[in-house]
């Protein structure tokens, strides 16, 4: 039981209206023409994947590392223009840059 319900059995008179929410659409990052630099080091023997090259504003770069680091259900940070994923996950990284539109390159290993 929800609070809707909660109220309906409270005020049985009253008329309830669904409010509208009117939500901004969270997809609209802005797109660059040079590729993303998806690359793979080790720092204090641990595996990261780092993101580079977004032009874009640092806001939508954060919206960014926040769905990753939820999609991939994995610990990072934003540094210094950076986007830092804990382990390797280049390529599901990849995989879910390319569907949003952005071109991704792949920097060694």
């Amino acid at each position: 039981m929800d609070i809707q319900d909660q109220l309906k059995n409270l005020f049985p008179d009253h008329k309830f209206e669904k409010e509208e929410i009117k939500s901004e659409p969270d997809d609209q990052i802005w797109m660059q023409d040079d590729p993303i630099i998806c690359k793979y080091e080790k720092r204090k023997g641990k595996p990261i994947t780092i993101l580079e090259g977004y032009t874009g504003a640092d806001e939508d770069f954060k919206k960014l590392a926040k769905e990753l680091k939820t999609r991939l259900s994995v610990g990072g940070s934003f540094k210094n223009e950076s986007i830092i994923i804990q382990g390797d996950y280049r390529d599901q990284i990849m995989k879910i840059l390319k569907e949003k539109g952005f071109k991704v390159k792949r920097v060694g290993g």
